[in-house]
């Protein structure tokens, strides 16, 4: 889910490291009981520890007299010890990270809510915090988890061949990317042939963000199947018309994002829906011919919604913190929390690579600098929302998607009927 110098804000790393911080008296150490325990994925070590904003746990782990330890893995397998550990009668971790996706409502049953610990020792100015995200990490209205780091989609684009087209800007709606993409199919005097718009397929996080151009859903946030709805049907019948025209990848079921970064780099794409961090990698003068060139703004809504929303209201994907039912020491792991989600923190993030989770970081002139596409980044994070509420069956409902969403590109069924069928089989998976 993510995607210079420092780390790539979105880039996933796996592996698994410890690292502590120095810095405790003996007898304090030994009254918290031993280092404090974190399960994560590398990224979020690496933003918290890093050199341009600086160590943002230190002074935490100083005035508390502990150690922090850092034990890192991939997101699944993430997912898996960190809910096995809080499933135990015990465990020694004591605070873990979650993807929005995993807040799940088996989770609810796994980590401490957190709506008691926020009223009466509440977070530095939470209304700071974007409300989207808060928003995504609460099941059945409780408060699970405080987001900590973000990736939001965006529209990237190559200047230099939009130019070579007529064209001197972006496009100010969904509906201009359409003319702009078809205007961009074509083969360059290089003989490189272009596309106009390229994804990393049909899976439902990828079309979202164009049937968010109407303000569309596939699976609402109260759990009904909306796929066969005009917003959706949208997003299909217009990647089903730029497939027509050779303006989408004809190979695009089997392309990942990384294929993507390469046909942005090389220029065999014009445009590309991704996570806004992606612009680092497009731009890289390492591997980029066209380094500086490739821009990124906020997904354009649609006409219809003139006046509505500044930006079509597109997907985001967050990380948050939670605290293991079965932890020793809540206080301390809430205590953490707070330190990590601080405007300090926040910042200092952020300039070590960290997606920020709260809105008076982009006000930073320091952070703003290193992030060309800042203030659009930040329409999109006053309106973006998770791309599907979480639910048990959500990877059966993904598989289905992009299942039906094919079948409708390439033609072999209509987008009416790919995506009635899709709802048919959806809705019986979905929370009652």
């Amino acid at each position: 889910m993510t995607t210079g110098t420092g780390p790539d804000r979105r880039q996933v790393l796996g592996g698994m490291l410890g690292l502590s911080f120095a810095g405790a008296a003996g007898s304090a150490f030994a009254q918290q009981g031993g280092p404090f325990n974190v399960f994560t994925h590398r990224v979020m070590q690496t933003v918290a520890t890093g050199a341009q904003g600086g160590d943002i746990t230190k002074d935490w782990a100083q005035k508390n007299g502990v150690t922090v330890q850092w034990t890192t893995f991939d997101t699944g397998p993430l997912q898996e010890r960190l809910f096995r550990e809080a499933s135990l009668g015990e465990t020694s971790v004591d605070l873990g990270f979650v993807v929005n996706t995993q807040v799940i409502p088996r989770a609810a049953n796994l980590f401490e809510p957190l709506d008691e610990y926020l009223k009466r020792d509440p977070l530095e100015d939470p209304a700071d915090i974007f409300p989207g995200l808060m928003e995504g990490m609460k099941v059945a209205g409780k408060q699970l988890a405080v987001p900590f780091r973000h990736a939001s989609s965006g529209l990237h684009y190559n200047e230099e061949i939009l130019a070579e087209k007529g064209f001197s800007k972006p496009p100010a709606s969904i509906e201009e990317m359409v003319e702009i993409a078809r205007a961009c199919t074509y083969r360059r005097t290089d003989g490189t042939a272009v596309v106009g718009l390229c994804t990393p397929g049909v899976t439902y996080p990828n079309v979202i963000d164009i049937a968010r151009a109407w303000d569309g859903d596939f699976i609402t946030p109260d759990f009904k199947c909306v796929a066969d709805q005009p917003p959706m049907l949208n997003a299909i019948k217009l990647l089903r018309a730029l497939f027509e025209a050779g303006a989408f990848p004809r190979n695009f079921a089997t392309l990942s994002p990384e294929d993507v970064n390469v046909w942005m780099q090389t220029g065999r794409a014009a445009m590309s829906l991704q996570s806004m961090g992606r612009n680092r990698i497009y731009n890289d003068p390492q591997k980029s011919k066209f380094p500086g060139k490739i821009k990124t703004v906020a997904v354009p809504a649609s006409k219809t919604l003139a006046g509505k929303y500044e930006a079509a209201p597109a997907k985001v994907e967050f990380w948050g913190m939670v605290i293991p039912r079965n932890a020793k020491r809540k206080d301390l792991a809430w205590s953490f929390i707070k330190a990590m989600s601080s405007k300090e923190a926040t910042l200092k993030a952020a300039l070590n690579g960290n997606g920020p989770v709260r809105a008076s970081t982009y006000a930073d002139q320091g952070f703003a600098a290193t992030v060309p596409y800042a203030a659009e980044e930040l329409k999109v994070l006053k309106v973006a929302r998770v791309p599907l509420p979480a639910f048990d069956e959500a990877a059966r409902a993904g598989d289905l998607f992009k299942e039906e969403a094919e079948a409708a590109v390439l033609g072999m069924k209509t987008p009416e009927e790919a995506m009635a069928s899709l709802v048919k089989r959806v809705q019986p998976l979905l929370p009652a």
